[in-house]
């Protein structure tokens, strides 16, 4: 068996949502410790914004008239779509920012669909778990309610084009204790991380018995 790990926030060892990815994986790999995880950490080591351009132009252009540069933009969309064709399941951090999806897994998904051949549904049948982290809130009733523009494009990619059998595991009020603006919501933030800490175990336990 082998897992894929995306990783894509700019905190390093503060992250919130690479934090609920190592809780899945410790409960997976207890039970499967042998199992190859492969790794990607578009947020430490982002994707080239132009790659994705490069790809299409390349794609439109006769092979023996690319550029080296459209030819490497070729191969790593071809590379990012085989690690998603192989993996056997997936385990994907993907903070919210800035109300979408940041640049560096904008780049990977357009060059995943652009390495796959047209249609491709990469992680047909796949089991994803995908952590969903977002500083404030934008639940029902809430200021904000609406403004996430993130979760409902991940389910459309991941299950709809890519057609994953995806669980979703989110926090909300990451930033609690942080901005001072949220700071009468630090007890709600407790228990929302505790929640989501508690799903993020479950579902890596989930996944090490679906592989078994």
């Amino acid at each position: 068996m082998t897992v894929l790990r995306i990783d894509a926030s700019i905190q390093g060892d503060r992250s919130s949502s690479s934090a609920l990815a190592d809780l899945v994986l410790e409960q997976y790999a207890a039970s499967r410790p042998d199992d190859a995880v492969v790794r990607r950490h578009l947020g430490a080591a982002p994707l080239p914004s132009d790659a994705w351009p490069l790809a299409i132009g390349g794609s439109f252009t006769p092979e023996g008239d690319r550029t080296d540069a459209q030819r490497s933009a070729i191969a790593l969309a071809g590379d990012l779509a085989a690690e998603l064709r192989a993996a056997d399941a997936a385990v994907l951090a993907l903070p919210l920012y800035n109300w979408g999806v940041s640049q560096h897994v904008k780049t990977w998904i357009d060059l995943a669909i652009a390495g796959g051949a047209q249609g491709e549904r990469l992680l047909d049948g796949t089991p994803v778990v995908a952590l969903v982290t977002r500083g404030g809130s934008y639940a029902p009733g809430t200021p904000k309610e609406g403004w996430d523009h993130s979760t409902d494009y991940l389910r459309r990619v991941l299950v709809d084009v890519w057609g994953a059998d995806l669980t979703l595991v989110e926090r909300e009020l990451t930033l609690a204790g942080v901005n001072p603006a949220l700071d009468d919501l630090r007890d709600l933030a407790g228990s929302l991380r505790e929640s989501a800490e508690e799903a993020a175990a479950d579902a890596g336990a989930a996944l090490a018995r679906r592989a078994a």
